[in-house]
């Protein structure tokens, strides 16, 4: 058997599905990074003595290096290999966690959570693997991808509860120093299993197969265009962090208690994989653009509904809405960049995109804080997370509107959608 046949067969192979779910599981236990903070938010806040804008502050750092470092662990696993990688994040994350236990003062505690955490740790179980699992994967890309990307949410949904109950019964720190410790001797074997190199893939045709190959995608200049999405990545997670990052907070000034906080995010974030999922399957056949739209359409519904909801059982269930309409944003980007960009230009402007999210992640959740910290209350910080969801919809609605006067989609499902899966 040639060479070429063979990678023809390792695409959709059984272990291409097999390396997927190692992949969402890795992305599962390395995603903790991204979301420990929100739950042990309160805690620090009083342990140093801070108010909420500089507690939120270690979010945000942690959120900027894990978008820098998306495209840093993107160059070495193209280099190195993904398995390299992952043993690298999971040594950066194991020991950012020791690290911040064991903090004495908010400066070490901040050097771990954007350093360690965020830069060396949850980006090497992010991006990378996202990127690795795009190339063993054609007809059902979409779907595959909406599969990995899951992996921080089931991250979401399955670690604040893990992390509350030992906070409440050991402490915060004594349970960072004990994440660290399982996530090391976790990734490291679980990395092994992606030491094949993935298979040669021919260059996909897609639906804007005529823009991918235009020097001017959309009418506009490549880096415009790829600005323009950036711009809407970052408003539109500007928006999705206020309550990802600040529900369990919320719910303790209410008077609920941290821990009912930190269901709701569970709720919030176990809703957004089956919202991944689902906008996989449709993205498939409405296009990126379309299903981005509607997911930032769905995503100002809700931070609507937050306003007038102080209810135990009304939080509950406008954050169970919000998992459910959110959670296909972000994938909707990086199909977004294979339909509208050159194949081999890619992983690079994915990755690019990809940041300009995780900045947005980290802007809104310090932002959030600082508007509570102004007005006293949380209910300017969801108008703002709403502001900044109407100049996504804006943004994306440009975008649709010229793709639309360009022929490049018409119909319903957008034509050619499946070839590109």
């Amino acid at each position: 058997m040639s060479m070429a046949a063979a990678d023809r067969e390792a695409i959709e192979s059984p272990y291409a599905w097999a390396r997927l779910a190692m992949s969402l599981l890795l992305m599962t236990i390395g995603g903790s990074g991204m979301y420990a903070i929100s739950v042990i938010l309160p805690r620090i806040q009083q342990d140093f003595a801070i108010d909420r804008g500089a507690a939120s502050l270690a979010y945000t750092l942690t959120m900027i290096g894990f978008g820098v470092g998306g495209i840093l662990m993107g160059r070495l696993a193209d280099r190195f290999g993904v398995m390299a990688v992952v043993m690298l994040g999971a040594a950066g994350l194991g020991a950012g966690y020791i690290v911040a236990g064991l903090a004495p003062g908010l400066a070490l505690f901040y050097v771990a959570q954007g350093l360690f955490i965020g830069l060396l740790g949850t980006s090497a179980s992010f991006a990378p693997l996202v990127a690795d699992t795009s190339r063993w994967f054609d007809r059902r890309r979409g779907i595959a991808l909406a599969i990995c990307m899951s992996g921080n949410y089931t991250a979401g949904a399955a670690w604040p509860p893990v992390m509350q109950s030992f906070i409440d019964t050991v402490g915060w720190r004594q349970t960072y120093i004990g994440m660290g410790v399982f996530c090391i001797a976790s990734m490291v074997p679980l990395a092994l299993f992606l030491r094949r190199r993935p298979p040669a893939q021919p260059v996909p045709t897609t639906a804007a197969a005529s823009a991918t190959a235009s020097p001017r995608p959309l009418g506009l200049h490549p880096h415009v265009l790829l600005g323009l999405l950036c711009l809407a990545g970052v408003s539109c997670c500007v928006a999705m962090s206020m309550p990802q990052v600040h529900i369990v907070a919320y719910c303790s000034d209410l008077g609920f208690g941290a821990a009912r906080g930190a269901e709701m995010l569970s709720l919030m974030l176990g809703l957004g994989v089956v919202s991944r999922l689902v906008s996989g399957w449709i993205s498939d056949r409405i296009g990126g653009l379309r299903t981005l739209l509607l997911g930032s359409l769905l995503q100002g519904i809700a931070l609507l509904m937050f306003l007038p909801s102080d209810g135990l059982m009304s939080l509950y269930l406008v954050s169970g809405m919000f998992g459910l309409f959110q959670g296909g944003i972000v994938p909707a980007y990086a199909l977004i960049v294979r339909e509208y960009f050159p194949a081999e230009e890619a992983g690079a402007r994915v990755g690019t995109v990809l940041m300009a999210t995780l900045l947005g992640m980290a802007l809104g959740g310090w932002m959030s804080g600082a508007v509570f910290d102004l007005t006293g209350s949380y209910h300017a910080a969801f108008l703002n997370g709403i502001a900044w969801n109407l100049l996504n919809l804006s943004v994306v609605g440009f975008l649709l509107w010229r793709a639309t006067a360009m022929g490049l989609i018409r119909g319903w499902p957008a034509p050619g959608r499946r070839a590109a899966a």
